[in-house]
């Protein structure tokens, strides 16, 4: 392989925004955001919106994040009965 041209592979800490679900993965992401993992040791954080742990396919389930569904902001919107 040719030196200098790939990125810096590590292990990083992805943190699910959501439900606060961390795992550990390796990625060439970077973050100045540090967190002490199981292990003992620091690894960037890296924030997603979903991941496993939120996402119905996997989990099997929906969780609902928005309280009031499109029609009711639709009509609230247009000051509709």
């Amino acid at each position: 392989m040719k030196e200098a041209i790939h990125p810096n592979y590590k292990k990083v800490l992805f943190v699910d925004a959501q439900s606060g679900f961390t795992f550990l993965s390796g990625s060439t992401l970077s973050s100045n955001e540090t967190m002490k993992w199981e292990d003992g040791n620091e690894y960037p954080v890296i924030k997603v919106d979903i991941s496993s742990d939120t996402h119905p396919f996997y989990t099997g389930r929906q969780k609902f994040t928005d309280v009031g569904g499109r029609v009711d902001r639709f009509k609230k919107k247009y000051n509709m009965k």
